[in-house]
């Protein structure tokens, strides 16, 4: 006669602006499910967890009735808001657990992820028993404790870090203080990126784009940053304010690789800019408003010769806690000066992503395809390059992108087609 072993699991439990969500469960075998609390899925006044467990969204009572389980890596949901690259290696490293162990560093970055959501480890015995009976024979365990301190987590693969500012100052956020700017360091791979970055921002917010305050910051004003590698000569970080932060506290979004249940690795060849202005058109409160503001967006990277406007540079934020909206842009760069010979927008646009071929065109196709009315459409794409070809030019000889990048950015202006062509 065989003995059932008995698993072991962590759990944590999930809140959302103080409300119960539910609770994920991380198994010994590496199996990670996440259940929701009946409080929470049969309340139609809930705060929105993500889009597709909105009332609005089809089959959102099933999705929410059904353990959303995964093997070794979390729910796509769940899995986009840890970081990627070096910052997760450097997360990984502190914390002493292999890179791909998503469980683990959520549960470590859980206070303060992007939106929010919240997760707190739990005690054995605060468990509700339902919780383990997704996986048979199991019992909670408590989690092993870390003195690793830099408790905060950003999507993305750039080195960047949650910062409180203060007095001109800005420190790592720790403890239970959030951080209200998101700050990104140069670069030992690629030159300049925060001039880069400041200079994209401010020229995509001349021609009309909703940003947030965007900041160069000097090095020296960083204060506790871990060790990393660092460029000799170059003394200035970009920043840019936390849209999901608030002086009322945490506000929630979610990025597009999120709402459409992807993981980070597919956030380029997985949907198309249809996709999103779709969702966009149909979903948020303000549909239309919205989707004119994803339309000058688009047509802004193109401009800018940004190659990087992939699922998860894209997101909806949830200011009154349950409706969606778009948000303000973010990581808008001219990617063009890294990347030799680039001519390609991220995701499709009319089946292409060749941004020296994209026109007018091209627009009222993707427009027609998501659904919105390309009459409300055309004037914003008309009044973007209006601005551009009229205030661009004379910006960036006043912004601070470095020489050789504005003459590869003007270079590109010259290469586009005529209906977005921009003399320099």
């Amino acid at each position: 006669m065989t003995t059932r072993l008995i698993d072991e699991a962590n759990v944590l439990e999930l809140t959302l602006h103080g409300r119960l969500v539910g609770y994920l469960a991380g198994f010994r075998n590496g199996r990670n499910v996440l259940s929701f609390a009946d409080t929470f899925r049969t309340d139609p006044n809930r705060p929105t967890f993500s889009l597709i467990t909105h009332p609005r969204f089809p089959n959102a009572a099933r999705l929410l009735a059904e353990p959303w389980s995964r093997n070794q890596r979390l729910h796509p949901t769940l899995s986009n808001l840890l970081p990627e690259g070096a910052l997760r290696e450097l997360l990984a490293q502190g914390l002493k657990i292999h890179v791909d162990n998503e469980f683990q560093l959520l549960s470590y970055l859980g206070r303060d992820l992007p939106g929010a959501l919240v997760a707190t480890p739990m005690e054995p015995d605060d468990v509700p028993v339902d919780v383990l009976a997704t996986h048979g024979p199991a019992k909670a365990v408590s989690f092993s404790g870390t003195d690793y301190e830099d408790r905060f987590s950003l999507a993305g693969v750039q080195m960047k870090f949650s910062m409180k500012e203060r007095d001109s100052r800005y420190n790592l956020s720790t403890g239970d203080e959030l951080g209200d700017w998101i700050v990104k360091t140069p670069s030992t791979r690629h030159r300049h990126v925060p001039l880069n970055e400041f200079t994209a921002m401010s020229l995509a917010a001349l021609a009309g784009v909703d940003i947030p305050e965007t900041r160069l910051v000097d090095m020296d004003r960083l204060d506790n940053l871990p060790p990393i590698n660092l460029p000799d000569d170059e003394r200035q970080a970009f920043a840019i304010k936390r849209f999901d932060r608030s002086e009322k506290g945490r506000v929630h979004m979610e990025d597009f690789a999120q709402i459409l249940v992807k993981y980070p690795h597919e956030k380029y060849n997985s949907a198309s800019y249809e996709q999103i202005g779709r969702v966009v058109h149909q979903f948020s409160g303000d549909g239309l408003k919205d989707a004119q503001q994803l339309a000058r967006r688009l047509l802004v990277n193109i401009l800018l010769a940004n190659g990087d406007a992939h699922l998860k540079n894209w997101s909806l934020v949830y200011p009154d806690r349950i409706t969606p909206r778009l948000s303000p842009a973010y990581d808008i760069v001219t990617t063009r000066v890294y990347i030799e010979n680039e001519q390609e927008i991220a995701l499709n646009l009319k089946r292409t992503r060749q941004w020296y071929a994209i026109t007018l065109n091209h627009f009222e196709h993707w427009a027609n395809n998501a659904g919105i009315p390309w009459r409300a459409i055309q004037p914003h794409l008309l009044d973007t390059v209006e601005r551009a070809r009229t205030l661009w030019p004379k910006a960036l000889q006043d912004l601070p992108m470095a020489a050789p990048q504005k003459s590869v950015l003007k270079a590109h202006w010259r290469q586009l087609t005529d209906d977005f062509r921009i003399d320099p």
